[in-house]
């Protein structure tokens, strides 16, 4: 994959965690400026979620820590667990909010 591929990819992941968020109705706010997403929460904790654009890679930063995702067989999977982009994102901000959240 090359850079121009790469960065249509996170677009997309992006825009796919603020569509998740939105439509969730959960109390989240987002912002994303340059190559970093921000999500900060009502006890105005924050999970980061940026793009690693020499590794071709996004990593996100949480309460948990820290996670590395690569595009593998079309699926954004974390080095460490191998649990994919969304589902991590989701579980994190279910952390952060102290509650359940329903988002697709």
């Amino acid at each position: 994959m090359n850079d121009t591929e790469f960065h249509q990819l996170v677009d997309e992941q992006l825009q796919n965690i603020e569509q998740a968020i939105d439509d969730s109705g959960a109390d989240i706010d987002y912002e994303v400026s340059g190559n970093v997403m921000t999500l900060e929460f009502e006890d105005r904790s924050q999970i980061i979620i940026n793009r690693q654009e020499p590794m071709h890679e996004i990593w996100l930063a949480s309460k948990s820590g820290g996670f590395h995702f690569k595009l593998i067989d079309g699926v954004w999977s974390c080095s460490k667990t191998q649990v994919e982009l969304m589902t991590m994102v989701k579980a994190e901000c279910e952390k952060h909010a102290g509650e359940a959240i329903d988002w697709v």
